[in-house]
């Protein structure tokens, strides 16, 4: 059975890294509007025809595409931050609880995560909801991702020789980030965020350091690690990189897994310690963006999940 797929902004950064991933596929047929693509009724009867749709848009382009759809039937991804916290939208990271896989299989409406938080949420999440991490706790969150996740005017910048080699930013704190990672982890109070871009063009680490003495539970790097293994048992895109492994390691580069929905996790520290560096290692095109839509797309058209992803 071939199914019909809209992407409503295939001309940005993650409407031409999703096509790539279904160019091709035998199982999805592309509706392309070419010139027309601009042409708000042309628009409307691919919203409407398409079996799926997902939305590459602004906020507020988003909402409006999301206001076009008539057809109760077609299946919407977003991927902008317009729905990640509203009511009614399925939350697209699969592996975030038990049961959220089926519930995205089941849904119409999807919210693809954001990078940053995919990184914090597999980190974090797990822990929260295993009493490890008070939902309470002051959880802070460092982050550098390379400057594709920042859109064209990023881009251009960064290409044309015009950008510093790293650049620290949302400093008033206020990230749009915020509330998708509060919400999703479990926090009651909001978490602090520090982002930063480099200048290379793909692939973030996403890191939360946790002070285990100071946590009101007893706990360690073990405890942690187990915790993590024991959520993403089974999982086909997220692992949990072995203590001896991460104890071997001098480094860790952003780039390790661009070009691939994966997402990796590791617990820092020593075993008889009092701290903890908890990394995780994505691409922020893959299973930051794109890789993560044609994953909850598998899942919402009934194929297998991991069709067309590496």
């Amino acid at each position: 059975m071939t199914h019909t797929l809209f992407i409503d902004g295939e001309a940005g950064t993650t409407g031409l890294e999703i096509r790539e991933r279904v160019e091709g596929r035998s199982d999805l047929e592309l509706i392309l509007l070419g010139d027309r693509r601009r042409d708000p009724e042309a628009r409307r009867e691919a919203l409407n025809s398409a079996d799926a749709v997902i939305l590459c848009l602004p906020d507020d382009a988003a909402r409006e595409a999301v206001a076009m759809v008539e057809n109760p039937a077609v299946r919407v991804i977003d991927a902008s931050t317009a729905f990640r916290v509203a009511p009614g939208w399925t939350y697209g990271f699969p592996e975030l609880r038990p049961g959220q896989r089926e519930t995205v299989a089941g849904s119409t409406r999807v919210s693809n995560p954001g990078c940053y938080p995919t990184g914090f949420l597999a980190l974090v999440a797990p822990l929260v909801r295993a009493g490890l991490i008070p939902v309470d706790w002051p959880v802070s969150v460092n982050a550098v991702s390379g400057y594709s996740g920042g859109g064209k005017a990023m881009i251009a910048e960064f290409e044309d020789g015009a950008a510093e080699p790293f650049r620290a930013y949302g400093l008033t704190l206020k990230h749009k980030h915020v509330p998708e990672m509060t919400k999703h982890a479990g926090l009651s109070r909001p978490v602090l965020f520090a982002p930063a871009v480099g200048n290379y063009r793909q692939g973030m680490l996403v890191e939360v350091p946790l002070p285990l003495s100071a946590l009101p539970f007893p706990s360690s790097i073990e405890v942690i690690h187990g915790a993590l293994v024991e959520a993403y048992d089974g999982a086909r895109f997220v692992e949990v990189a072995p203590l001896e492994d991460t104890e071997a390691m001098a480094g860790l580069t952003p780039e390790g897994l661009n070009d691939t929905n994966r997402l990796r996790l590791h617990v820092f520290g020593d075993r008889d310690g009092h701290q903890a560096r908890l990394v995780a290692l994505l691409d922020n095109l893959g299973k930051g963006a794109s890789g993560a839509a044609v994953q909850n797309l598998n899942l919402m058209l009934g194929l297998e999940e991991g069709t067309g992803l590496t």
